[in-house]
């Protein structure tokens, strides 16, 4: 029988050991932790990702917020605002007088006076001829939502810096009470409106003159030492008494 040769036998053992390394290598499971780690770790349910996720609330300054509910003389007038980056992009009556002639009242001055609030930003708008009550509830009404907007946005700062609103105490007049809201920021009074003031005949007539002028002396001023409006002498000295004991909160 033929022998085969040392050498041949060397070079068919490492060939045969190489090949079973091949395969070996080959064979090896794809749960690699190499190739595992390829793959993106997808978030399990309801986990917030880490960017780009919602989070609870609403963004400061933006939402809804809905203002105090002000008696009128023919019934409730509630304002809710709907608010943007800070802004007022919508204002709705969610309560108004209804029925007979006020619900037909009420059909004429809201629609007004939802664009005028989306317009002034402010509380700062016109009386809808023929709609007094409800207008001035309204007007309350809004500056209660625009009160809690100016809260909740600045609730996460430093009250420092931030503008503040203060109402004074209610003076009674001859006419009727007078109650004067300020803002201030910085020191100084930014804004000036009377809350509460004579209505009705001759005396509404006269509050519709002059407060409009002691608001703008309020804010020119920074004190409660201005001119009394012509015609208005009670109004405005209620005015003034108020509007130092909203100073005198703010600290002076």
């Amino acid at each position: 029988m033929r022998k085969s040769h040392p050498v041949r036998r060397v070079v068919l053992a490492t060939a045969a050991t190489v090949s079973g390394v091949v395969l070996l290598l080959s064979l090896k499971p794809a749960s690699d932790p190499a190739a595992a780690g390829a793959a993106p770790r997808q978030p399990a349910a309801g986990q917030e990702a880490p960017q780009g996720g919602t989070q609870g609330g609403v963004q400061a300054g933006s939402g809804a917020v809905t203002g105090d509910a002000a008696q009128t003389q023919y019934g409730a007038v509630q304002v809710r605002l709907t608010v943007s980056a800070g802004k007022i992009t919508e204002a709705e009556a969610v309560q108004a007088p209804k029925g007979g002639l006020s619900g037909q009242k009420t059909e004429l001055a809201v629609p007004r006076l939802n664009q005028q609030a989306v317009a002034a930003q402010s509380a700062d708008i016109d009386v809808v001829s023929g709609a007094t009550y409800t207008s001035e509830g309204y007007k309350k009404s809004l500056q209660s939502a625009l009160d809690k907007m100016q809260k909740e946005s600045s609730s996460g700062s430093s009250g420092a810096a931030q503008a503040r609103t203060v109402t004074g105490e209610a003076v009674q007049t001859q006419y009727g009470p007078v109650q004067v809201r300020i803002t201030v920021g910085a020191g100084k009074i930014t804004k000036a409106e009377a809350v509460q003031a004579p209505t009705g005949g001759l005396s509404g007539q006269k509050t519709q003159l002059a407060v409009p002028r002691l608001n703008q002396a309020a804010v020119a001023a920074g004190t409660a030492d201005i001119d009394a409006v012509s015609g208005a002498t009670y109004t405005s000295s209620g005015y003034r008494q108020s509007l130092q004991s909203a100073l005198d909160r703010a600290g002076g």
